[in-house]
């Protein structure tokens, strides 16, 4: 279990001095995540090695997800007042990426059935 956190603590840690050498704008803990998947992919690391940790990470995400949705109470008054344009945002932006992705997949599918 100590290794396990450690690796991937180790990923996130790597990723947070990227972003502080580089001073690019993508979180550090997407960097990290990535680290960590190349590194499986290359088997530098063994799946094995922080299985354990990430499906315990997985099965309680949603627990992480309280702080965020709590904080949120915070800004009713700001999201009531841009309500709107909030809602008007996540449907364009639903649509666009649904119609995106079924475009690229029918693509695709006909490019592999040639």
């Amino acid at each position: 279990m100590i290794r396990q956190c450690f690796i991937i603590f180790a990923c996130l840690a790597v990723g947070e001095l990227i972003v502080w050498l580089t001073g690019i704008t993508i979180p550090s803990s997407i960097i990290g995540m990535l680290l960590l998947t190349i590194l499986l992919q290359v088997k530098a690391i063994k799946l094995e090695w922080v299985k354990g940790m990430s499906d315990f990470l997985i099965s309680n995400m949603g627990f992480f997800f309280v702080p965020p949705g709590v904080a949120l109470m915070l800004y009713f008054d700001l999201i009531k007042a841009e309500l709107l344009p909030i809602v008007v945002a996540t449907v364009v932006s639903t649509v666009l990426v649904l119609v995106v992705t079924g475009w690229t997949h029918q693509r695709l599918k006909m490019k592999n059935e040639e």
